[in-house]
């Protein structure tokens, strides 16, 4: 039977979602097949050998000395697993694949799938470098944009950029000022590398500018200052890497506000649609578009990409989710529900990817 680590938690904003992702990604996976090994990550970095009841995973209470033991990931490409700390003599697991089901920081954006490359474990999802650039949503602007595809106007501020502009005191107010001139009002305040809108606020007036930009520096060291982009959010679910197959569009309405972390996973005052209520022909050049997006950034066995639809019918390039919410209630898995594929089919073609 082929061992499939599956990885959650993690030190991030996102935890909690990882671990409800995680629970439903293992529910479904066929245990006939593969064996899953559960690796679990705490807010603090920590890895375990999790070998309790999967439901404890959802609720957050997986941790404890009698379920958990200490583990690494060995960079021996021969074992291409990991080194558990047993109580009396080290063990060794040697893995078939890993499948990182972690959101955000210290999991999407390469630096753990970094380690598993390192250690020769075959990676069920994107590699390092197309992690690192989806997590990084200038430089996935930057190639969605050399790629012929639209982006939203921006500016980049960086730490050293915000500790300078800072220090000018009077200056300050009219730089800023000069950034609103620049993308128009509203417009947004992001972490260039956040997930789940964490960070992320909209700024209708330049008075709301400074406190934004320094709420979106807690999570990050550097910040987008972006245009809005009228209409409504798409999104395309893409499964594959040469072969792609790419679910139905679907479409967030809001009522107010944007879709952040909230709205995200409680969906209070929006509704998503799957298939988007759109034409054909405009659902089939969204899915065109993202799959021009897909490839330009590398991206591999599955992703979700986020888009804009402007009442023109112009399409703008949001961003990639390279590990999307596998959540019951998620975008990703529903999306590919309504192009037939169910949710264990799902689970099952990620790792057939990759294990063969």
């Amino acid at each position: 039977m082929k061992k499939i680590a599956v990885l959650f938690g993690g030190c991030s904003s996102e935890y909690e979602v990882s671990l409800e992702s995680a629970y439903a990604v293992i529910s479904h996976m066929d245990t006939e097949k593969y064996e899953p090994v559960l690796i679990g990550i705490t807010r603090e970095g920590n890895w375990y050998l999790y070998e309790g009841e999967w439901t404890r995973i959802q609720i957050d209470t997986w941790y404890s000395e009698e379920t958990c033991q200490p583990v690494v990931v060995l960079p021996d490409k021969k074992l291409h697993g990991l080194m558990v700390y047993g109580k009396d003599k080290p063990d060794y697991i040697s893995l078939d694949a890993a499948l990182p089901i972690l959101h955000g920081k210290n999991g999407e954006d390469g630096t753990l799938q970094g380690v598993l490359e390192l250690a020769g474990i075959p990676i069920i999802g994107c590699n390092t470098l197309s992690s690192a650039i989806g997590m990084d949503k200038e430089t996935a602007h930057h190639l969605a944009a050399v790629c012929g595809v639209k982006v939203p106007k921006s500016v980049l501020l960086t730490e050293e950029d915000w500790q300078e502009l800072q220090s000018q005191n009077t200056e300050q107010s009219r730089n800023l000022e000069s950034y609103g001139k620049e993308l128009g009002y509203p417009l947004f305040v992001k972490p260039l590398r956040a997930g789940s809108s964490f960070g992320i606020t909209r700024v209708e007036t330049s008075k709301q500018l400074l406190p934004a930009i320094e709420h979106a520096f807690a999570y990050d060291k550097d910040v987008v200052i972006e245009e809005n982009i009228e209409g409504f959010e798409v999104g395309c679910a893409v499964l594959g890497t040469r072969q792609l197959t790419i679910g139905e569009v679907d479409e967030i309405e809001l009522s107010e506000g944007f879709f952040d972390y909230t709205e995200k996973y409680t969906l209070k005052t929006s509704k998503i649609y799957v298939p988007a209520r759109i034409s054909k022909e405009k659902a089939e050049e969204i899915k065109k578009t993202a799959e021009r997006i897909y490839r330009a950034l590398g991206c591999g066995c599955f992703a979700r990409v986020d888009m804009f639809l402007t009442p023109e019918g112009e399409i703008y390039f949001n961003e990639v989710n390279t590990i999307p919410g596998f959540t019951s209630h998620s975008r990703y898995p529903n999306m590919m529900k309504a192009a037939g594929i169910s949710f264990e089919e799902l689970v099952n073609r990620l790792i057939e990817q990759v294990v063969k």
